[in-house]
């Protein structure tokens, strides 16, 4: 993993989960920031009034629409609009860096952070490999979870019970599932060509 990343991934470890995200934009209303795309090694020539800025905007929307610049090699510089709120503190940067891979996750993208001027820094990491990547979305697997990975989350550590447990859990879950479904929902593991066979 790009070393940058890693380090600034440490100083904000663990990342919030989809819960934190949500409960922080709760607590922190109608948050909105300041985009810029610059190439990189023209950080010198950025301006926040360029055509590639994108000021007081909603990251999630401006993101996806403006994906295309980071594929191209764009920086994507990130800062909070309100002028007296420039100097960003750590919990604005610990919900920016889950938020920024929660968006991109279905994109499977490696990417880089970094902190300059205030601002967090992100783009794609091209020369990310296998075992980049692996490292990088670890450190981010429990957004999808909602739960992080040195909380106690109640499987027990014993297998034979662990394995109960999770059996439990599944039966539940198909249960319900049934309830809304009925014939509609596969239980557990069953593939549908399991179910031909059995009823074939």
């Amino acid at each position: 993993m790009d070393q940058l990343t890693a380090v600034l991934i440490e100083k904000y470890s663990p990342m919030l989960t989809n819960k934190q995200i949500w409960e922080y934009e709760q607590t922190h209303n109608e948050i909105k920031f300041d985009l810029l795309y610059v190439k990189p090694g023209n950080k010198d020539k950025k301006s926040w009034s360029s055509r590639l800025s994108y000021l007081d905007g909603d990251i999630r929307i401006v993101l996806m629409r403006t994906i295309d610049y980071l594929t191209d090699g764009y920086e994507l510089w990130v800062r909070n609009s309100k002028n007296n709120q420039r100097n960003q503190d750590e919990s604005l940067f610990s919900y920016l860096m889950a938020l920024i891979v929660d968006i991109m996750i279905d994109e499977e993208i490696c990417l880089k952070f970094r902190e300059d001027e205030n601002c967090l820094v992100l783009s794609i990491d091209t020369k990310a490999d296998v075992i980049d990547c692996k490292e990088f979305f670890e450190a981010f697997y429990h957004l999808a979870t909602g739960v992080n990975y040195d909380m106690y989350i109640g499987i027990p550590e014993d297998e034979t019970e662990a394995e109960m447990y999770l059996s439990r859990l599944q039966e539940d879950f198909d249960q319900k599932m049934m309830l809304k479904l009925g014939e509609r929902y596969l239980p557990g593991n069953t593939t549908p060509d399991s179910i031909k066979k059995k009823l074939g």
